[in-house]
Formats: C-alpha cells, structure tokens, sequence
C-alpha cells in the first residue's frame, strides 16, 4: 500500500474515532462509528489471501449489524422522547439493544465469535489495530451513556466475557488467537466496573491498551505467529524475551505488577456494592487467563530452543522494529503498580 493511501486510511480510523468520542448527537456517534469501521477494512483486507478476505468479510458484517442495531436503539430512543442527545438515553428498551450494539462492537461474550477468526485471518501489526485503537470509539460510548445503560446486561455479559476469555485461550495454539480471548478476557473486566465505577474503567482501558501493544511488538519483534514460533525468542534477544515474561505476567494480574492495578480496584469495587459472588468468579476466571500466560511465558523463556540450522535460518534477517518504543512501553506495563493512589 502506498505511503499516501496508508496516511489516508489512518487519519480516517482517527478522524472517525474524534468524531464519536466529542459528538453529542447519535447520527453523529454513528458516522464516526462507521467511519471507523470502513477504514480498517482495506487494511484488513490488504494480503491477497482468501483468509484476509474472509476476515474482512466477517469484522465487516459483525460491524454493520452493530451499527445498525446502534442507529435503531437511537432512533426508537428519539420517538420516545423527542431528542437525539447522547446522555438523554431514558427508554429501556432502547437502553438494552445500544447495550448489546456496543459490547458486539467491542466483542464481548457471546457476541465474541467474530474477534478471534477475525484477528487469525490479519497479520500482527492489524490485529494490534482491531484490539487497541478500535475499541476507543465503542468504549467512549459506553463511557458517555453508562448511566442509563442497563446494568444487568452489563454485569451478566461482563462476567460470561472473563469466563469465556479465559476457558477459549486454554486451547490455542495461534499467538493471534490467543490475544483475542485475552482481549475479551479484559474487556469483561471494564463491562464488569462500567456502572459502578466509570473512572476505574478508564484506568482499565488505558493500562489494557499499553499491555496489549506491548505485547503486539514483542509478538512482532520475534515473528510469532504460534506458540511454536515463540520458543526460538532467546535466540534473537535475551532482554526481550525476559521483559516479555514478566509482561506475560502482568497480564494475568500478578501482585508486584501493572496488572495487577485494576483487578484490585475493580475488585475492591465489586464487593463494596456486594456483588462478592461476582468478585470471586472473576477472580476464579483471572486464573484461566494466568494459565495461557504462564504457558507463553514457559515456552518462550523458561526453555531453550534446539540450535539446529532451521532455527538459525530466521535470525539473518535483523527485526525491523526499533527496541526504544518497545522497552518503554514494556517497561511502563511492568512498573506502573507504585502510581495507584495518583492514577485513581
């Protein structure tokens, strides 16, 4: 692709996001929602290969029926009470379907289906795009309306979404895949706070996006596309692949970590408004989660790889990645725990 036509696409995934985040209108959210949507679908669709094209397809239809189901809620909103304000979100009805449009959006349990094959049929660098910057609009949304959202679709599906993300990333093998359960695994988190604490959510989605691109340019740095590629890491750099470990770990919300900041908080949260039997299965799904990572990380660190010539033959070609953005980045998703009381 072009230098001219990849600034273009770029700048209207940007332009799009900008929009939904600071309109109050809903024909306004949804032309930035769908903006979004349609300029990610040549970067999807960009490797001439039949399963680019079917992602396409997929991510495309999934996002169009979310749309849609958005523009309806509003719609029936607006014949309800006469405005197409954003925060004047009063019918339950329609309060219930923007729900499910946005978290269909996002990709939560169990509208998830299309993440995963979507992110298995793109290369890295759009599957960062599709975890990271394509969950701001949807998520700014859900920021705006939260206080009409209705709360048990929230905590129901937030709940099924860490589940799921943690029994679906048991049985992968794909690094891709793998980050997809993970997303929704942490997406259910966010859902889970949303009504009870928006800021905590916030919190959430900014230490989830640092975690998951640093993440993407590790996977990226070694060329990993399965778990098998990620045993020969050590070989090309020791300080990465030892950075990625803990990385992995703080992911799975181990105490001297990053990730470790909003499990805590989101639940102290929860069990202040008593919902202890939602804490403790969420705390119970965090352990699916820290299995997948504990064997990323066991593969990719904790054994050496057979130095035959094969493995060899991967590393004549130096990354193309620089090392300063990513040990930052590696860094801050490793070291944030000690700035709690000044992040919340």
């Amino acid at each position: 692709m072009s230098p001219m036509m990849t600034s273009l696409i770029l700048s209207s995934m940007a332009l799009g996001t900008i929009i939904t985040m600071s309109s109050h209108h809903w024909l306004l959210a949804w032309i930035g929602l769908e903006l979004n949507t349609l300029a990610i679908i040549p970067i999807i669709a960009k490797p001439h290969h039949p399963r680019a094209t079917e992602a396409t397809t997929k991510y495309f239809l999934t996002q169009a029926a979310a749309s849609a189901t958005l523009l309806f809620s509003s719609t029936m909103n607006a014949w309800a009470t006469g405005t197409w304000d954003i925060t004047q979100l009063t019918n339950q009805p329609a309060c219930i379907m923007l729900t499910m449009a946005l978290l269909m959006k996002l990709g939560l349990a169990p509208v998830h289906f299309w993440l995963p094959e979507v992110l298995q049929g793109s290369t890295l660098k759009t599957a960062l795009i599709i975890t990271t910057w394509q969950k701001l609009a949807p998520t700014a949304l859900l920021y705006l309306t939260h206080h009409s959202l209705h709360p048990t679709t929230l905590l129901t599906m937030g709940l099924m979404s860490t589940l799921i993300g943690g029994w679906g990333g048991l049985n992968q093998t794909q690094t891709r895949k793998i980050m997809a359960y993970s997303s929704i695994a942490h997406l259910g988190w966010m859902t889970s706070v949303l009504v009870i604490s928006p800021n905590i959510m916030i919190l959430n989605l900014v230490l989830y996006l640092l975690m998951t691109f640093s993440m993407f340019m590790s996977l990226m740095y070694a060329s990993s596309k399965t778990i098998k590629d990620l045993t020969t890491t050590w070989t090309i750099s020791p300080t990465i692949a030892t950075l990625t470990l803990i990385l992995l770990m703080s992911m799975g919300g181990l105490p001297p970590l990053t990730g470790f900041m909003p499990k805590w908080l989101i639940l102290q949260e929860l069990i202040s408004h008593n919902l202890t039997t939602m804490a403790t299965a969420m705390a119970l799904s965090a352990l699916l989660s820290l299995f997948f990572y504990l064997r990323l990380s066991y593969i990719t660190t904790l054994t050496m790889s057979p130095t035959s010539s094969q493995n060899k033959l991967k590393w004549r070609l130096q990354p193309k990645i620089k090392t300063a953005l990513m040990t930052t980045t590696l860094a801050l998703s490793i070291l944030l725990l000690p700035t709690t009381p000044t992040l919340i």
